[in-house]
């Protein structure tokens, strides 16, 4: 475990299997915003077992990194993870030659860092993401409208009354949680993540909001959808089926990205790492070594 240091402060990570093993290696990038690296260690050691290297690393804000809870609210934007990444990149000596796989707001970064076409960049693994938060905001709204009317109400009332804290809304937003984000009992990492996401202000609220179907952060209006024809490397893309990333949002940037290849996962929802690791480590790895 190491750390970088850059003008923003500590950027702490960890580096899984061999980095000159000879196989071009990959950066993980967890998603929240803020959730922190925990929950992709299956990730990382999924990919290392085929003698690949994995960097996770917790981006700045969270984790074991610096937190900068005094930073203005427009500091937390995508721009500043995707120099992050080029950062750590050049830190590790592997800016010429890396893969990305990124994981849920992982997966949207690695979308937008992909258009700006970086040198170096080889392939890119886009898991359970969205190319625009109006479209993710619609479809998991209409997911949201399954949910027993009960749980419903609980919702509406604290979101009205802007008390999203409270413990009846904290409670109905598992119920959401536990149909569309993991619908396995919870591995630790996955609740060493979420428990980063609890107590305001953190960069999930800051940049998302109280939930994952209210979205009043800085990424409100965030949509890449026009750019996504920019992105030139070979792109895998994984969802699952009871995803809150719905197959139809992911068959929209299928249908975006040039050559894009789509593997939806039949009994996953937002985490087919932990929901079906078998058959990603399958689907992934094949990936990753047909390009490098």
């Amino acid at each position: 475990m190491s750390e970088m240091q850059w003008k923003h402060g500590k950027t702490w990570y960890r580096i899984v299997g061999d980095l000159k093993s000879g196989k071009t290696p990959v950066l993980v990038l967890h998603g929240g915003p803020g959730a922190g690296h925990n929950y992709c260690e299956p990730i990382a050691e999924l990919i290392a077992q085929t003698g690949r290297a994995a960097v996770l690393y917790d981006q700045i804000g969270c984790g074991n990194s610096t937190h900068l809870p005094d930073a203005p609210k427009d500091f937390w934007q995508p721009e500043l993870f995707m120099e992050e990444i080029t950062a750590l990149t050049s830190h590790l000596g592997i800016a010429d030659d890396y893969l990305i796989v990124g994981q849920s707001w992982g997966g949207m970064l690695g979308m937008q860092f992909a258009i700006s076409r970086p040198v170096g960049l080889k392939g890119l693994v886009v898991a359970d993401s969205p190319a625009s938060m109006d479209v993710w905001v619609k479809e998991a709204n209409k997911l949201r409208a399954e949910l027993p009317s009960e749980v419903q109400a609980t919702l509406l009332k604290h979101e009205a009354d802007e008390t999203t804290d409270h413990p009846n809304y904290v409670a109905a937003v598992e119920v959401f949680y536990a149909k569309h984000v993991c619908r396995i009992p919870q591995p630790t990492c996955v609740v060493a993540s979420f428990e980063q996401l609890g107590a305001e202000p953190t960069v999930y609220h800051t940049m998302n909001g109280p939930s994952e179907f209210h979205v009043i952060g800085s990424l409100k209006n965030w949509d890449i959808r026009k750019d996504l024809g920019k992105i030139n490397i070979p792109t895998l893309l994984v969802s699952g089926q009871f995803d809150e990333a719905t197959p139809a949002m992911v068959d929209e940037i299928h249908k975006l990205i040039p050559g894009s290849k789509w593997e939806l996962f039949p009994d996953s929802s937002h985490m087919p790492h932990v929901e079906e690791p078998a058959r990603f480590k399958r689907i992934v790895c094949e990936f990753l070594d047909a390009i490098a």
